[in-house]
């Protein structure tokens, strides 16, 4: 394989730099567009228009409106007016510190009335979308269950993770809660998600006592 020279790369970087450019604003226009119209009103040829850009350009790069979204959501772009989607997983001292501060920013994000508007939509997407559904799953929602896992890992090596217990098994109550309360509930007292809190990391992080 032929290694590109300074000088071709030097060539090649404000290409990048114009399709990074590009990418960035059509997924903050994307952003936008769900946040004022709602996801029935967003579109690939609005998108479009409010990025300066071609369909063809989106369709290089996403197969549908939907997944533009996904990663419109995720993007670390400082276009998420309310809400940031990623949670700092700081090494707090202990599984139960850990899993507490995870669980609060995780329900701040589902009382969010856009971030959990677009997070419902999307579910309801990927359940009448297989296509769509199976890259959702393995993508998105499989990063958020990395995330747990990057958790239980920890307390495993620092020794306070509950005897077996898996990263598959907390990040199913994690997230079967987290779901719920975006799909179902929706705005909370703060003190109901502080008990939720309280009750989850007593449930997932309490040792257990092995039967004598």
């Amino acid at each position: 394989m032929v290694e590109p020279s300074v000088a071709d790369s030097a060539q090649q970087r404000p290409g990048r730099k114009r399709c990074d450019r590009s990418r960035l604003s059509i997924l903050s226009a994307a952003w936008e567009l769900v946040s004022e119209l709602g996801y029935a009103g967003l579109s690939v040829e609005g998108i479009a228009a409010r990025a300066g850009t071609g369909k063809q350009t989106i369709y290089r790069w996403w197969p549908s409106k939907a997944d533009v979204l996904v990663d419109a959501l995720t993007a670390k772009a400082g276009f998420h007016a309310t809400a940031d989607l990623h949670i700092v997983l700081e090494d707090r001292g202990s599984y139960a510190d850990d899993l507490r501060a995870f669980l609060r920013a995780s329900l701040r994000l589902a009382r969010d009335p856009v971030m959990a508007g677009v997070l419902r939509t999307l579910m309801a997407q990927a359940q009448i979308d297989p296509s769509f559904g199976a890259r959702f799953r393995d993508g998105f929602l499989q990063a958020r269950r990395e995330a747990v896992r990057v958790l239980v890992d920890r307390a495993r090596d620092r020794g306070d993770l509950p005897t077996g217990q898996t990263s598959d098994t907390a990040a199913t109550v994690v997230f079967g809660v987290v779901w719920y309360e975006i799909l179902a509930v929706g705005e909370a007292k703060p003190h109901r998600d502080e008990d939720l809190v309280d009750d989850l990391v007593a449930l997932l992080a309490a040792p257990r006592h092995e039967p004598h």
